[in-house]
């Protein structure tokens, strides 16, 4: 099975509370994984928006960095991640993250239940 990138499905929205709209793409839909998880996208920031402060009980959320540089707030404690760099939130834990320079972050995201 293979899905071109252009028949996934995008929506921009705010999300908890940030800042500006933050664009998705689905890379899967719900029902591709089997309830196991509840997202796999790929997201872009756009310079000034944030994905809001958010805590996550009985799932984790994995952001994988592609592109650009991201303040993350893991628990109120900023640290900035860069391509490559991964982070994960669950367990009662809450994060955000927001993007505070010119170019876009680009970023996977992915919502593993428990």
């Amino acid at each position: 099975m293979y899905t071109r990138s252009d028949s996934c499905p995008r929506r921009e929205t705010a999300v908890a509370g940030g800042s500006g709209l933050i664009e998705i793409k689905d890379l899967a839909a719900k029902d591709e994984l089997y309830g196991h998880a509840r997202l796999f996208a790929q997201v872009t920031v756009h310079p000034g928006c944030s994905i809001g402060y958010h805590g996550h009980e009985h799932e984790t959320e994995f952001y994988y960095i592609l592109k650009g540089e991201a303040v993350f707030s893991d628990n109120g404690e900023e640290t900035i991640l860069h391509p490559g760099d991964i982070s994960a939130t669950g367990f009662g834990q809450g994060h955000g993250l927001e993007n505070r320079t010119d170019s876009d972050v680009e970023l996977i995201a992915l919502i593993i239940l428990e």
